[in-house]
């Protein structure tokens, strides 16, 4: 009976451990919240991020309507570019849009929005942007009804996802980090070539002022 009601201890301690770490969790994961940006009359505001390969970008954006007249809402024109330049997204004449990618290089990835050039005598205009990425992007509600799970498995995947998502990440940075490492490395072996070449030459040309100066004084006769 005592070894049953032990077991029954463990059993309860050991899902009020998993729960508590599923939440302590979940709060540490990056929780997606709207931005508001302010659309100048003329000009372009941008948000950009540093992402990186093979990541899920998901974002919702729409103009914030302070007059509450439909006819009178300005659009917009919205633009998403690669960190190398290319289009990812591009919409104009809108007043609120989806876009979704998934990263094939890493980088900083730039989404610009600008006021049309009808509305550009408005004034400013607010805009909301929910940008999300990687974890914070998943649709975990579809997620639950496909492996039909709930509750603490719920949980626990995501717990999953998010271990996962942050040994990328650590993997990221450690490239990164080497990369720098070498460029930082090769910066320093050639820095110390030029000191060691400009000393050379100083010395070379030293030498050959002092045999000038010499030869020119012998000849004058005045050594």
């Amino acid at each position: 009976m005592a070894h049953n009601m032990s077991s029954r201890a463990s059993v309860i301690a050991w899902l009020f451990f998993v729960i508590f770490c599923s939440t302590s969790h979940l709060l540490l994961i990056p929780v997606a919240e709207a931005i508001w940006l302010t659309l100048p009359s003329s000009g372009t505001k941008c948000v950009s991020e540093e992402i990186q390969n093979k990541v899920v970008v998901l974002a919702d954006y729409y103009v914030v309507d302070e007059v509450a007249q439909a006819h009178h809402t300005p659009t917009v024109s919205a633009r998403v570019t690669s960190p190398y330049g290319n289009n990812l997204y591009h919409q104009e004449n809108v007043t609120h849009g989806q876009f979704a990618f998934t990263t094939t290089e890493s980088g900083n990835y730039l989404a610009c929005f600008w006021l049309d050039g009808k509305h550009q005598e408005g004034g400013e205009t607010t805009l909301s942007l929910d940008w999300r990425t990687g974890i914070a992007a998943q649709d975990w509600e579809s997620v639950a009804r496909k492996e039909r799970i709930e509750g603490i498995e719920l949980e626990l995947v995501k717990l999953a996802g998010a271990v996962q998502a942050i040994h990328e990440n650590l993997v990221y940075l450690k490239s990164r980090e080497a990369d720098m490492r070498e460029v930082s490395e090769s910066t320093n072996a050639r820095v110390a070539w030029y000191s060691i070449m400009s000393l050379g030459v100083c010395i070379i040309v030293s030498g050959l002022q002092l045999w000038h100066l010499k030869h020119y004084f012998r000849k004058k006769k005045l050594i």
